[in-house]
């Protein structure tokens, strides 16, 4: 036996024990006769690396996408994402249709992957169908599938309830369907039989049906644009999805769940204005949004850190008017908080005693930064001035305190 075929049954060795693997590198960087065999040698450990790589990554494809205890995709820590969470662990250990409410972006149909995920149909496929694209000509075709040769040139095919079988079929934007495309969904629904376009006769699929929307299909109802019948058969177990501005508190974690999923291309971090400004936004286009400007800043962004001019405009919004001037006069602290106190001010139309308690001063210390004009050069006595809100605030905090 040469050396050639000896090293060929140590590499098969060494896919059962990976120790084995340091002992190749070993050969290849040892005394022995290079040349041909030190080749051979660094081939096959090149070989081994990437058969393992390629292992592992099928092993994460084809093992448990979710955690049991339904923390998987869902980032979030605040009591709104917590009671979601309990809410998807107690509705997948069911089999009952799905109502799943919240606005656009706020990760609806990630939701619905976790409730199949965490079910018994976990096994089973998980086809989503975008009801807002479907043509009222194609939609049986689409949903319920076409025989072969029902028109020339026709091939037959499966209906996404047909594809579902087994698994769960999730229609998102259900309220974007006309009466007419409901009309036909309702019965499906109702048997849970299908017949192609073109065929001769139904059959049953076994499916669990989510469905999803933005807009309230019992408001839809009210209008006459919503079936009625079809209503009740989606609705009763009913999720409400909250949208972003309902849990700020996850926002700066979102965005390190973003940051971290592109660290591979860059590494960034967000500075302290720019996390503020993340804080304060409103997101109307919830998670969806943040994820996309997470992927500008990751694109667009020149240094290691994204600052508040990475943002954009729409995001920086208030936050930067509010504080762009001060920043390009390099304002002392006592500007500063003139500014700020005449926000607050402003904000509780006038109220002078309101603005105080949201602010937590005293009434005198307002007024001294109301009388200070902002448009005024710094002075030496800004830092005296300073220092005596500081300690006045701090007597104050004492005196509440010990009251």
């Amino acid at each position: 036996m040469d050396e050639i075929t000896i090293l060929q049954a140590e590499v098969l060795k060494t896919l059962a024990n990976p120790r084995r693997l340091e002992i190749l590198h070993a050969l290849a960087h040892g005394p022995i006769e290079v040349g041909r065999l030190a080749t051979h040698i660094g081939a096959l450990v090149l070989e081994i690396d990437r058969s393992r790589t390629q292992s592992a990554r099928a092993a994460s494809l084809n093992g448990p996408r979710l955690k049991r205890d339904g923390s998987g995709p869902i980032i979030g820590s605040t009591p709104a994402i917590r009671t979601l969470r309990t809410t998807i662990e107690r509705v997948a250990a069911t089999d009952f249709t799905v109502l799943l409410e919240g606005e656009s972006g706020v990760g609806k149909e990630l939701v619905a992957r976790q409730i199949h995920d965490l079910g018994r149909r976990r096994k089973g496929p998980f086809v989503a169908i975008n009801c807002a694209a479907l043509v009222d000509t194609l939609l049986e075709a689409e949903l319920f599938g076409i025989e072969e040769r029902t028109a020339t040139g026709v091939r037959g095919r499966r209906g996404k309830f047909e594809q579902a079988d087994g698994g769960t079929l999730f229609l998102d934007e259900v309220s974007d369907l006309s009466m007419s495309a409901q009309a036909k969904l309702l019965r499906t629904i109702q048997d849970l039989a299908v017949e192609r376009v073109g065929g001769n006769g139904a059959h049953r699929v076994d499916i669990r049906i989510i469905a999803a929307t933005n807009r309230s299909l019992s408001a839809l109802v009210e209008r006459q644009l919503f079936r009625p019948d079809l209503y009740y058969r989606l609705s009763g177990v009913d999720v409400r999805v909250p949208s972003l501005r309902e849990r700020r508190e996850d926002v700066l974690e979102l965005s390190r769940h973003f940051l971290d999923r592109h660290r591979a291309m860059r590494s960034l971090l967000l500075s302290t204005a720019a996390a503020d400004a993340l804080l304060t936004y409103d997101w109307p286009g919830n998670v969806r949004e943040l994820e996309r400007l997470i992927e500008r800043a990751v694109t667009l962004t020149e240094s290691d850190v994204i600052v508040l001019d990475d943002l954009p405009a729409t995001v920086r919004g208030a936050h930067a008017a509010a504080l762009a001037p001060s920043l390009e006069r390099n304002d002392t602290l006592r500007a500063w908080g003139s500014r700020y106190a005449r926000l607050i001010v402003d904000r509780c139309g006038g109220n002078k005693r309101k603005a105080c308690r949201v602010l937590g001063i005293s009434y005198h210390t307002l007024q001294a930064y109301l009388r200070y004009r902002i448009h005024e050069p710094a002075t030496p006595t800004d830092v005296a001035w300073s220092n005596e809100v500081t300690v006045e605030n701090k007597n104050e905090a004492g005196t509440a305190a010990h009251g």
